[in-house]
């Protein structure tokens, strides 16, 4: 395949799978909004948990839900499932094409390990399988019971698979790894326990039967733990833009923040939405680690300063080893076709015009070149820093 092609392949992915998320993540926030808002009517009929009046597009809806199910089925019942499945398999398509086709370049940091493609793979495909199987387990064991006590224990887990990740490959990689861990949790939560559950409520009624409470309780859960998700997962997907963020040295730490960020946002909304008062310190409380994030952001320890002068011939030396094989009007790295984001740096005039985004990806979090494919030392990262730091002079 050429490298236009897989590039191409690449974007296609890539837009099917934001297209498909956003029908997902919609019907997801849409059916807990529902949910958190239905009220008793004064003329509820039997079996009616509750009921909910919309307007929307100039037309009024009206809306109840069973406390268990109707008496009868109707004779069209819509079911969402192809979003859910579908945002998944183009995930996991786009991370096969990005990341395990491009092993050597965005998955694997020899500095971290030294794996070899397959390897990395296979460590990438084990683990997203075995977080959804021990996920799962915690759910049916009797930690399920207590939702709290669920949450925080899921929580930790994720914390550690987020460090564990950062042990394993790239920073950028591992980001996207516990985006995909997630996602995949709230998959297999949608394909194994939901839609499954609701297969069997319906197959009750068919046979005549008052389908078991229990299998709309399990649901509601898992599609309870998906919306609280929703939010990390997101940040996740769009993370490998920030690299202030996957590049900092206690990345795993900005990752966790940002998971109980994620988690007081939609705590909010959903008790605003269950009547139960609009909880603005959730916010304040988001707003400040946020802000708290942008601060610890500033900090690396591992930055010093080099203490003489570092010229232009210096940086464009460094440059040339370093940054051209792919920042190039014609890239000499297999695989790259044209220099990534149309970021070239052979003049020094680029150079200069590029000496903030070189701050920030080669020498404040150290994200490039990806996996350090052309091994430039700290020496190299400190001499262009200090140039920088210095007004980046022409000379």
């Amino acid at each position: 395949m050429t490298d236009i092609a897989l590039e191409w392949l690449n974007l296609v992915l890539r837009w099917m799978h934001l297209i498909f998320g956003i029908a997902w993540i919609g019907s997801s926030f849409f059916f807990i909004w529902l949910d958190n808002s239905l009220r008793k009517g004064l003329h509820a009929k039997d079996g009616v948990q509750g009921e909910a009046w919309m307007i929307h597009g100039g037309g009024f809806y009206f809306t109840e839900k069973y406390t268990v199910a109707p008496a009868q089925l109707p004779e069209t019942l819509h079911w969402f499932k192809y979003e859910a499945y579908f945002t998944w398999l183009s995930g996991f398509l786009l991370l096969g094409a990005l990341y395990y086709v491009g092993a050597d370049l965005y998955l694997i940091d020899p500095e971290v390990l030294p794996l070899k493609p397959w390897q990395a793979i296979a460590i990438s495909f084990v683990s997203l399988l075995l977080g959804w199987v021990i996920y799962d387990l915690l759910c049916k064991s009797p930690l399920g019971k207590n939702d709290a006590l669920l949450a925080v224990v899921g929580f930790v887990l994720l914390v550690a698979a987020a460090y564990g990740y950062t042990r394993l490959f790239s920073a950028r990689a591992a980001y996207l790894h516990v985006g995909a861990l997630i996602g995949t949790m709230m998959v297999a939560n949608v394909a194994h326990i939901i839609i499954p559950n609701q297969r069997k409520a319906v197959a009750q009624m068919l046979a005549g039967q008052t389908p078991d409470p229990k299998y709309g309780k399990q649901a509601k859960q898992r599609s309870l733990h998906n919306n609280y998700l929703t939010l990390p997962v997101l940040f996740a997907m769009i993370s490998n833009h920030y690299p202030i963020t996957y590049g900092h040295p206690y990345g795993w730490v900005i990752l966790a923040v940002v998971m109980v960020i994620g988690g007081l946002v939609r705590h909010f909304f959903n008790l605003k939405n269950q009547g139960r008062g609009r909880r603005y310190e959730f916010l304040i409380i988001a707003f400040l680690l946020v802000v708290g994030l942008a601060f610890f952001t500033q900090w690396d320890p591992r930055r010093t300063t080099s203490a003489h002068d570092v010229g232009i011939a210096d940086v464009q030396r460094i440059a040339a080893a370093r940054c051209t094989p792919c920042h190039a009007a014609r890239p000499t790295y297999e695989g790259i076709a044209e220099a990534p984001k149309g970021v070239m740096l052979e003049t020094p005039q680029e150079l200069r015009r590029y000496a903030a985004l070189i701050n920030q990806m080669a020498v404040r979090t150290e994200t490039m070149p990806p996996g350090n494919v052309t091994e430039i030392t700290d020496e190299e990262r400190q001499q262009l820093g200090a140039w920088i730091a210095a007004g980046a002079k022409p000379n």
